[in-house]
């Protein structure tokens, strides 16, 4: 922030905070925000919360059933190979 003063917000009776227009701006965090709280030595620290819930590789390759043999590395390099030559000769890359 560019003014090194410290900004001050009340807590409402609801518990609810007002975040200064400021900080909202710097840290691009427009209405209906989700952000994470979090309880530490210093005070309470916020974050915005992640878009997406965190996803591992396995539950994600999971979903799509493959049948057949697995293809080899060398199999996997020559069908990227062959489809960036077919972009190039489109002018796509």
């Amino acid at each position: 922030m560019a003014s090194p003063d410290k900004l001050t917000t009340t807590v409402s009776t609801k518990g609810q905070v007002i975040l200064p227009k400021a900080i909202r701006d710097q840290r691009r965090w427009e209405a209906g925000t989700r952000l994470t709280i979090e309880n530490t030595a210093d005070g309470v620290l916020l974050k915005a919360a992640p878009v997406f819930a965190p996803t591992r590789p396995e539950d994600v390759f999971r979903s799509l059933p493959w049948r057949g043999t697995p293809k080899t590395l060398a199999e996997m390099d020559v069908g990227i190979i062959a489809e960036a030559k077919r972009r190039h000769a489109r002018d796509r890359y």
